[in-house]
């Protein structure tokens, strides 16, 4: 379907890059975890870039879901179109045809998703990482409470349906993503931030 190849390629968009070139930053794969997310540009000491890359990968995953569920009903299309969409912008993120198959960990672009898939859904999750980073100060491991517990919400706001599994499926990719973030951490080795990786 079209709006699935259109949202794969807004999700291969990497605003980590468009940002970095915005403020003549470098390519954000060449220094600290070498990852084109938001975190990694905040690494450049550009606060308005980081903000930028966020805002950007977030609002790209929310654009696909919102523009699904308007035309889908226009179509004749239901839920199940719906949820592929929301997957696709978040593999777009995770694996972008423009970046080589070699993208973000897609915190931001899911954060998008669960915002346009139900707001309260999204809160709540930016709620869950915002308290454990003010407690541990680790990106990496609020983003891993965030999506073990994204399900869950989804179950709650929205019940077992096509859409729970969407959520179920970017909640496993997220995790998945970051295994290197979760051996630094049992080793106590994961960055903080504010600090260098």
């Amino acid at each position: 379907m079209v709006f699935i190849l259109l949202a794969y390629l807004l999700g291969s968009i990497s605003f980590a890059l468009v940002a970095s070139w915005i403020f003549k930053l470098p390519d954000p794969r060449t220094y600290g975890s070498g990852n084109p997310g938001a975190t990694n540009v905040l690494r450049s000491g550009k606060k308005a870039a980081a903000a930028l890359t966020l805002l950007g990968d977030a609002g790209k995953g929310w654009l696909a879901v919102m523009l699904a569920q308007h035309f889908a009903p226009v179509w004749g299309l239901g839920n199940e179109s719906v949820a592929a969409v929301a997957l696709a912008v978040f593999l777009g993120h995770v694996f972008p045809v423009f970046l080589r198959f070699e993208g973000g960990k897609g915190v931001a672009t899911a954060v998008g998703v669960l915002l346009g898939l139900n707001l309260g859904m999204g809160l709540l999750a930016i709620a869950t990482w915002m308290l454990v980073v003010a407690i541990w100060r680790i990106s990496s491991l609020s983003a891993l409470a965030a999506a073990a517990l994204a399900p869950v919400y989804a179950i709650f706001f929205l019940g077992f349906e096509v859409n729970t599994l969407a959520v179920l499926i970017m909640s496993l990719l997220l995790i998945w993503r970051h295994k290197s973030n979760i051996a630094n951490l049992v080793a106590g080795k994961e960055a903080r931030i504010g600090k260098s990786s």
